[in-house]
């Protein structure tokens, strides 16, 4: 196969396996998203939405985020590791929103990458899950994916970024990037699968017998 054939190939058969990727963050509207990514660094989602219910039941908006302090944040937040530094973050990022933006999470990826914790694939998830603009946020799981698939080289995040938005038609991003991720967490794992077992990877590349080496996110 070539390059696009196997990203068609993939593009097809996620669809099948996931015909409706949920949103795994739980959430109520753009912020409580914006939020809940923050916490994710480092963390599982599952860890973050055992977390956030506790926090957003006492500030679920910028406004009311600021009449907590940094350490009550912390404390409610410190499951989810890296504690200090993402309290200090909700709490800037909940001041710039109201001071900048009168409340609301901002609808571009200049202004967001602005904000206190929220880098570009913060932003892209955003943008996509919040927004429904078309965007590819790269984690873990697809950043590995797409070096077994040889959809990329995996130099860099940014890069695997690059390839996958020129694979695959922009209006296929946004759930693509969900299935890719679920499918990484379900089959393809870091450890259950080293290129040669999951059925997609047999699929792409049937006659492959040495395990495929990835580089990190």
């Amino acid at each position: 196969m070539t390059r696009a054939e196997r990203a068609a190939h993939i593009d097809r058969r996620l669809e099948e396996l996931y015909p409706n990727p949920a949103i795994p963050l739980e959430h109520r509207d753009a912020y409580t998203l914006m939020v809940a990514v923050l916490l994710s660094a480092q963390c599982t989602d599952k860890r973050v939405n055992l977390t956030t219910p506790q926090l957003f039941a006492l500030a679920d908006t910028p406004e009311a985020m600021l009449n907590l302090s940094v350490d009550e944040i912390n404390r409610i937040v410190r499951p989810c590791g890296l504690a200090p530094r993402k309290a200090q973050a909700i709490h800037a990022l909940s001041a710039l929103l109201v001071a900048k933006h009168g409340g609301k999470v901002p609808r571009s990826f200049e202004a967001l990458e602005e904000l206190p914790g929220i880098g570009h694939k913060s932003a892209s998830v955003v943008m996509t899950q919040a927004f429904g603009v078309p965007s590819f946020p790269v984690d873990t799981h697809i950043h590995r994916l797409a070096q077994r698939w040889k959809l990329t080289n995996g130099r860099s995040v940014a890069q695997t970024e690059a390839d996958l938005k020129k694979l695959f038609p922009r209006e296929r991003w946004n759930p693509l990037h969900l299935r890719i991720i679920y499918y990484g967490r379900e089959h393809c794992t870091a450890w259950g699968c080293d290129g040669t077992k999951c059925l997609i990877c047999r699929e792409l590349f049937p006659n492959r017998k040495t395990p495929v080496k990835t580089r990190k996110a």
